[in-house]
């Protein structure tokens, strides 16, 4: 049941708008009367909460993002039980997911998609550097600011050193199977590298528009994962520098042995091809080396 305008919840969030639902939630704008500021407080939905494992999901994400202070994670401020229902009081994020630009616009440039990799991939170190792994890291899960800031949210299936680690046994993540790391398909367990992994195939979604496998089930995607080639970007994006391919490839390797080990190492090379954009720019063809054309 919607919440009405102007509620009052636990004496300090006043509902100021419903602004969103999915399949977990109901999302309000609301203020919060002590601090004096908007914010975003997040409701389980009554049907959703009916499943146990729905419900320790949703607390799993208000803990974990509660332990973790970032500028490019969603700032969790409180959460608690109204009305028998759990919330979520976040920060308020005014800009769209990573998903919906990519939705309306087609794909990124290299320059922008270099940008949120570098605070991804920053963002990422910092989270495996107090045990928690993402598992569910995809363009629907991140927020793209006016500025370019990227903020990283839904923290709901991480996986975290001293909290519910029993959350992914009912195969309700299908919806990410695109960006799934192979070992998972296979019932291994989560690490760092898997999120390297999904962070490969957002990269690769940013620049091409595309994700690299479509199957006509999720079954069939999470195999193409495990035993299919992980295709070239060029096969979309036929100007798409060596050295981005390199990375994306690097990142996606089925072997963990051959993907990238940590973070902190796919952060540097990003920052070195940012930092040399000679690597990555377009090259200018004869004609305009001749003529002076841009």
């Amino acid at each position: 049941m919607a919440l009405k305008i102007g509620t009052i919840i636990d004496g300090r969030y006043r509902i100021d708008a419903r602004i969103g639902h999915g399949g977990m939630a109901e999302v309000y704008e609301a203020t919060d009367v002590i601090n004096k500021r908007i914010v975003a407080i997040k409701f389980i939905r009554e049907d959703v909460m009916q499943n146990p494992i729905n419900l320790r999901r949703f607390e799993n994400e208000a803990m974990i993002a509660a332990s973790l202070n970032h500028p490019n994670i969603i700032k969790v401020y409180n959460h608690g039980v109204y009305d028998g229902r759990p919330y979520i009081a976040n920060e308020y994020i005014k800009g769209q997911t990573l998903k919906d630009v990519l939705d309306f616009r087609g794909s990124l440039s290299i320059e922008e998609a270099l940008s949120v990799m570098i605070q991804l991939s920053n963002t990422l170190s910092y989270a495996h550097q107090h045990n928690i792994i993402h598992r569910d890291v995809k363009p629907q899960n991140m927020y793209l600011l006016a500025d370019g800031t990227l903020k990283l949210g839904d923290f709901g299936i991480a996986q975290a050193d001293g909290f519910n680690d029993n959350l992914t046994s009912t195969g309700d993540i299908v919806g990410s199977v695109y960006y799934l790391a192979p070992e998972i398909s296979k019932g291994g367990v989560a690490t760092a590298q898997s999120d390297i992994y999904s962070a490969g195939v957002t990269f690769f979604e940013l620049i091409t528009g595309h994700v690299p496998f479509m199957k006509d089930n999720a079954v069939n995607i999470a195999v193409a994962h495990i035993k299919e080639k992980f295709p070239s970007p060029k096969k979309y994006l036929p100007s798409c520098p060596k050295e981005i391919e390199r990375i994306i490839f690097k990142c996606t390797k089925k072997s963990l042995r051959e993907r990238y080990k940590t973070m902190d190492d796919l952060y540097e090379d990003l920052v070195n091809l940012k930092n040399n954009p000679s690597l990555y720019k377009d090259k200018r063809g004869i004609l305009a080396k001749i003529f002076g054309f841009k």
